[in-house]
């Protein structure tokens, strides 16, 4: 199964509306995103840990997420350095390392990072399923939303079924190897899980019109705005303001 290891807490982002989490998480992601300026950045960055720091999370938790983060990272630094012409700052033995491609990858590295950090904060705080409503609420097409939901659901199902046809195929002396054989099984066993999977969604759909499904979820629990909700607006809605003036209207 899917874990949520940041779900679980009795922080006050914990405890607040999902859809303003839902919502400024987006936002702020967005002008972080956009955002060149490594002053800007910085801030972003210090902006995120706090964020964190009030979810009262997991330390190990979050740098294991940031560690496979900037796993991908490094290797940016390994390529636009060399390849982004531009002035060049020294030199690795005959290879030129570019000024514009050093300054490319730390903007990359500090936006993924404090987006990252923001939207486990503000995002993987809540369930998932609790997510998908606040989408809906927020307006996202319904479409999505029941597309999130319902992978959601039955990819722990998909992985079952998976689990059954590995168990079946070592039960009759299967054993992966680099060979045409091993290729074979696991192509069968791919198509076999995508006909499985096409008849269970099939069935799925028809039990679930049986059951007056008129593509709506209602959610049981209302979602409720106070005034918790309304102080992290103000200072989310400044925070924002204050780095898309010193990013586009102050420069």
């Amino acid at each position: 199964m899917l874990r949520e290891p940041f779900a679980a807490g009795k922080s006050h982002l914990h405890q607040m509306d999902p859809r303003v989490r839902v919502l400024f998480a987006g936002l702020y992601s967005i002008v972080v995103a956009l955002s060149r300026d490594f002053q800007v950045l910085i801030s972003a960055i210090f902006i995120s840990s706090s964020l964190v720091f009030l979810a009262q999370l997991s330390a190990r938790e979050i740098l294991k997420r940031l560690l496979a983060v900037n796993i991908f990272i490094v290797l940016l630094w390994l390529v636009l350095p060399l390849t982004f012409h531009g002035s060049i700052a020294f030199k690795l033995g005959p290879l030129p390392v570019y000024t514009e491609g050093m300054v490319i990858a730390a903007q990359i590295t500090l936006k993924s990072n404090a987006i990252v950090m923001a939207l486990i904060a503000l995002v993987a705080t809540m369930n998932f399923s609790i997510l998908g409503y606040a989408l809906n609420w927020l307006r996202m097409p319904d479409k999505i939303v029941h597309l999130l939901l319902m992978t959601y659901r039955y990819v722990f199902l998909i992985d079952q079924e998976y689990q059954r046809l590995i168990r079946a195929a070592r039960m009759r002396g299967f054993q992966p190897g680099t060979n045409l054989h091993t290729y074979k099984t696991y192509a069968n066993i791919v198509g076999m899980l995508l006909v499985r999977s096409t008849l269970r969604a099939d069935r799925v759909y028809k039990a679930m019109l049986c059951r007056g499904f008129r593509r709506k979820f209602y959610y049981l629990h209302e979602f409720a705005s106070g005034k918790r909700e309304w102080i992290f607006a103000i200072i989310m809605s400044g925070i924002i303001i204050f780095l898309i003036y010193f990013e586009w209207i102050y420069r």
